[in-house]
């Protein structure tokens, strides 16, 4: 959860080491896999694991996932909820303005077929 600043809600991306680098927004999240192995006695590595076009897919779903969640706005679940938030200026800001909230109340349900709230053409 987070994206790098950690008001919003991301998918991993497997990324090479070269890839590592996020430039839109601050997300999402890569994720990067190093390989070593041990061979008599010495430490080998690291091996570039996620450099591998058998990840292009993964990569492309998780691009496809963040463009749709950014486009929710500012709600959920573009942005962590309230409790998560808790570490950012939001609840201060929030605090500041709550006299000018207002109650709407919750909307009234209409019966289907009695007029009200339908449109005609």
């Amino acid at each position: 959860e987070g994206w790098m600043r950690g008001s919003h809600t991301g998918p991993l991306m497997p990324v090479s080491f070269a890839q590592a680098k996020p430039t839109r927004f601050d997300g999402p999240p890569r994720v990067i896999a190093a390989g070593y192995q041990i061979c008599e006695g010495r430490l080998i590595g690291p091996n570039d694991l996620f450099d591998d076009p058998a990840f292009d897919v993964a990569r492309e779903r998780a691009a496809h996932l963040a463009n749709f969640l950014r486009r929710q706005g500012i709600f959920e679940p573009h942005r962590l909820p309230p409790e998560e938030m808790e570490y950012t200026t939001l609840p201060k800001v929030l605090e500041k303005l709550k006299d000018r909230f207002k109650d709407v109340g919750e909307p009234e349900a209409k019966a289907p077929g009695s007029g009200e709230g339908e449109v005609h053409e």
